[in-house]
């Protein structure tokens, strides 16, 4: 039977976890970044389901030949899972493997379903390796900002869409305090308005998975290049280590990253089928 795992028992999953693997599946696990698992056995798990607390998706943790495990997932889908995922408005399960095995589990499980499936490229940036492009050099108007928590507050309503860094931040952390004591991020302001932001969407010890956006209406502007080289530099001269994870399909995403200098150092599949 797959079960719930109470958070402070998450510690039990750190042995199915695959040491090249997502950090997302660590930061739930180690309880940086929200999240819940559903596993094999409360006790003892041999295997898992992280549904992300962004709700950016399922991994699959541990052994992917756990027949107990396996044939239970699209009972437990139907009956536990699409109606959460109701709740919050999800109608798409988007899952990936800890570790290359799950493939073929997966395309074997979901065999029934109408399931899709992409690329996704990991790039880290090391400081040794950094080509060191820090022109921060903006058009006039737009202004490099770091996000801290008297931006955040907004108490003098200086900032006209603050809900949007909120809306950002709240997706990926159970508190703002959390996010500022663990993370780093920067925005680019305009107008009284944040347009862009970059920052530390997942966080596992030194490591800080990127999480970025530009408002449609801004883009093309280079901004996306320009808040990250303000993250990078944060993170670089701190000893932190910056993650990009993106689809192998976004082209845009993936120029940013290689014209900072960031090296893809493993890929991975995902997998898709609608919900209800």
């Amino acid at each position: 039977m797959i079960s719930e795992l109470k958070k402070i028992d998450f510690h039990k999953c750190k042995d199915l976890l695959n040491e090249q693997g997502q950090i997302e599946a660590r930061a739930v696990v180690e309880g940086v970044n929200p999240g819940r698992i559903f596993v094999d056995d409360v006790d003892s798990p041999s295997s898992g389901l992280i549904w992300l607390g962004n709700n950016d998706g399922f991994i699959f943790i541990g052994n992917e030949r756990n027949e107990g495990f396996n044939t239970q997932l699209n009972h437990f889908i139907d009956a536990v899972i699409v109606p959460e995922a109701r709740k919050v408005g999800l109608t798409w399960f988007e899952g990936i493997g800890n570790h290359s095995n799950w493939d073929e589990t997966i395309k074997n499980v979901f065999k029934d379903r109408v399931l899709g499936s992409w690329n996704q490229r990991v790039y880290t940036l090391q400081k040794i390796v950094y080509k060191g492009t820090s022109n921060l050099t903006i058009e006039e108007g737009y202004n490099i900002v770091q996000i801290s928590e008297v931006l955040y507050n907004n108490s003098d309503k200086s900032i006209k869409n603050i809900e949007f860094l909120h809306s950002k931040i709240e997706e990926f952390w159970s508190l703002p305090e959390k996010f500022f004591s663990e993370g780093v991020g920067y925005c680019v302001v305009y107008n009284n308005e944040i347009v862009s932001v970059c920052f530390s969407g997942f966080v596992v010890d030194n490591v800080h998975c990127i999480d970025i956006e530009t408002l449609k209406e801004h883009q093309s502007k280079k901004l996306a290049q320009k808040v990250a080289l303000a993250f990078v530099k944060e993170c670089l001269d701190n000893n932190l280590v910056p993650y990009w994870d993106c689809m192998e399909s976004n082209n845009p995403s993936i120029a940013v990253a290689e014209n900072i200098g960031f090296r893809n150092v493993f890929n991975y599949k995902g997998y898709e089928f609608k919900l209800y």
